[in-house]
């Protein structure tokens, strides 16, 4: 049989999900969206993380947004702290619908050992229990908490960063607006990944995408009606924390690094952002990964797309923080 354009375009180091895909596409098929199949089953807890001999990591609850329910977040920071660190507010991945903090444990825990800072990572609100604007005003109210308690976590306070992959990356852009547009911390750069940030499912990479082995059309599908409800595609009230994309102001944004993959359908989305964030006078930059798929970085971690990916990244954020 021949090869399709997936299959000959991905990455050789990425060849494994040809045979294995994704676990966590399983959370997004129409069979299992109909079934209404419980996350647990579609995407299981994160085991438990072993203690780290740098790095002391522990739960809180803290004020959600108004009128709403108290927030986990989930903080990461050294064990011998010899200066105030800059902070690193985390927004975890899952389609809006799925994943916890836990799920990204090793990756908060690198962050304190290789950009030397504190993290929180925000336990927010999923649909389709809680659609938005749960999720954007669970990160928005993080950030508030994080910046007003910088002082009592060894943070400096005007050394905040916002960063998450994929629906994190979505929430990242939509908390730096929020940011912006309430007047409220400042944020000194963002790091959206990959992110999720157009729910009208028009770019050329979310149509062409349909390769089931990779996020692709009907996961993107799913995901955005499970976060703004079927038909959002064709409304024009939908709010732009929901879906940045529909933004049409990009001005006093922070400086900005993203990356994202060939194969992603969302790299179309993310280059529009840069491209909006740079026309509107933000300094932003981006790393395009040929043969990537979406979430390639997870998916082979010794893949050598995967190892500049995180290195160029860690080092955009580190960069920003100790400037």
């Amino acid at each position: 049989m021949a090869k399709n354009y997936f299959e000959l375009a991905l990455d050789p180091e990425l060849s494994g999900v040809l045979t294995t895909p994704p676990s966590y596409l399983a959370a997004w098929t129409d069979e299992n969206v109909a079934k209404q199949t419980p996350r647990d089953v579609t995407f299981p807890p994160a085991p438990p993380t072993p203690p780290d001999p740098d790095v002391n990591f522990y739960n809180r609850m803290i004020p959600g947004p108004a009128g709403a329910p108290e927030l986990r977040v989930r903080i990461y920071e050294p064990k011998a702290k010899s200066e105030t660190l800059p902070g690193v507010l985390y927004l975890h991945y899952g389609g809006y619908s799925i994943g916890t903090p836990e799920h990204e444990d090793l990756n908060c825990i690198r962050y304190v050992k290789e950009v030397k800072c504190v993290v929180v990572s925000v336990d927010y609100r999923l649909a389709p229990e809680n659609p938005a604007p749960a999720a954007y005003e669970d990160c928005y109210a993080a950030l508030v908490w994080f910046a007003a308690n910088a002082k009592e976590l060894g943070v400096d306070a005007a050394r905040i960063a916002v960063t998450g992959f994929s629906a994190g990356g979505g929430l990242t852009v939509a908390t730096a607006m929020l940011a912006r547009d309430r007047g409220g911390p400042a944020i000194i750069f963002q790091m959206p990944l990959a992110p999720t940030i157009d729910d009208r499912l028009q770019t050329k990479s979310t149509v062409e995408f349909t390769d089931k082995r990779g996020l692709n059309y009907e996961s993107c599908r799913n995901i955005w009606n499970q976060y703004l409800g079927a038909g959002h595609e064709k409304r024009d009230d939908i709010s732009i924390y929901a879906a940045p994309a529909r933004c049409a102001d990009y001005s006093g944004l922070p400086p900005c690094y993203a990356f994202v993959g060939g194969l992603d359908p969302h790299r179309d989305e993310t280059i529009a952002y840069i491209s909006n964030l740079v026309q509107a006078g933000v300094s932003a930059s981006f790393s395009l990964y040929a043969g990537g798929l979406h979430g390639f970085d997870l998916e082979n971690a010794d893949a050598a797309i995967s190892r500049n990916a995180v290195e160029t990244s860690t080092w955009a954020l580190r960069r920003a923080l100790h400037p």
